[in-house]
């Protein structure tokens, strides 16, 4: 089942609201949930900023409810997809990973319940006010807070995210990332079967070996997409861009990328070569262990104020 995109500026789980979120009318519950306002839909899910049922109505909505369209509550892959966030949310207590509070994942209406974050997707941070590039301290710190949430689900679960990108990436307002959308999560005797397993993930950031039975994909596949992340956010735009499903998926299996310094000549070398090393169709030339990655990361970005302080 592909992922789909939220078709609603505002973030899925941010206290960033319109002006309509003044408006304090219930639009319905889902078992103990009073839901307030809905804030954005996909064609899978919608979600709702809440509260406790028992809450009284001044009291803000302080929780977020993801709630499956009826259409699929029949569609034993959607609700997969709604069981396994439930469980891995559960599961992984992790600072940069969005944790599942509660959930309703055994018959209709299915739900999962978590806390309101204040901010932004990186998704809008990059599709907002086009200001100066951003920095590349800052950059490295959100990547390696990425790999730290990958690290614990990874560590606690045995399991690979599988949808590494800036729609799931969420950032409050002083730059903390919190990984969120951990419905397509999957673990290795998944990621190895591959001739049976669907496509999962979205096309412009997944890795080839997801699209190949060259290799297994594993926490490197993960990795894969974080470079494209790291790529878009330093150059501006996404290494691989095909007009088409077909020549995005050959892109991703053959193409060099462009040198990132040609888009952006003051980033140092050692961290354009990291973005290039991570964007390697060959998994095993990737980052390695997610916690060397992070502590690679922070060297980098403990250089990068230090390039910054002599500029």
């Amino acid at each position: 089942m592909p992922t789909v995109a939220t078709t609603s500026r505002p973030s899925p789980l941010s206290g960033t609201t319109s002006s309509r979120s003044s408006h304090r009318k219930l639009v319905g519950r889902a078992g103990p949930w009073q839901l307030v306002r809905m804030v954005a839909e996909t064609n899978l899910a919608r979600l709702y900023t809440a509260r406790p049922a028992e809450a009284d109505e001044s009291q803000p909505a302080a929780y977020m409810v993801k709630m499956l369209r009826k259409e699929w509550w029949r569609d034993r892959a959607a609700i997969d997809t709604f069981r396994r966030e439930a469980w891995v949310g559960g599961k992984v207590s992790h600072p940069n990973v969005v944790p599942i509070l509660s959930a309703n994942v055994r018959q209709p209406p299915f739900f999962t319940v978590m806390p309101l974050l204040a901010g932004e997707t990186l998704r809008d941070r990059l599709e907002g006010d086009r200001g100066p590039q951003p920095l590349v301290p800052e950059v490295l710190w959100i990547a390696r807070q990425v790999v730290e949430g990958l690290a614990a689900i990874h560590n606690g679960v045995g399991m690979v995210h599988g949808d590494i990108k800036p729609e799931n990436i969420h950032l409050s307002q002083n730059g903390h990332a919190t990984l969120l959308d951990l419905g397509f999560a999957r673990n290795q005797k998944e990621t190895n079967d591959w001739a049976n397993r669907p496509v999962l993930g979205s096309l412009a950031y997944i890795a080839p070996e997801i699209v190949t039975s060259a290799y297994t994909s594993g926490p490197a596949s993960d990795q894969y997409s974080l470079g494209i992340v790291l790529y878009e956010m330093l150059a501006g735009c996404r290494p691989f861009d095909g007009s088409d499903p077909a020549e995005l998926v050959a892109q991703h299996r053959g193409q060099k990328p462009i040198c990132l310094r040609s888009h952006r000549p003051d980033i140092a070398k050692p961290v354009a070569s990291l973005v290039h090393q991570l964007l390697s169709k060959d998994p095993l030339r990737r980052g390695g262990p997610h916690v060397e990655l992070a502590e690679r990361l922070v060297r980098l970005e403990i250089d990068s104020f230090a390039v910054r302080a002599t500029a």
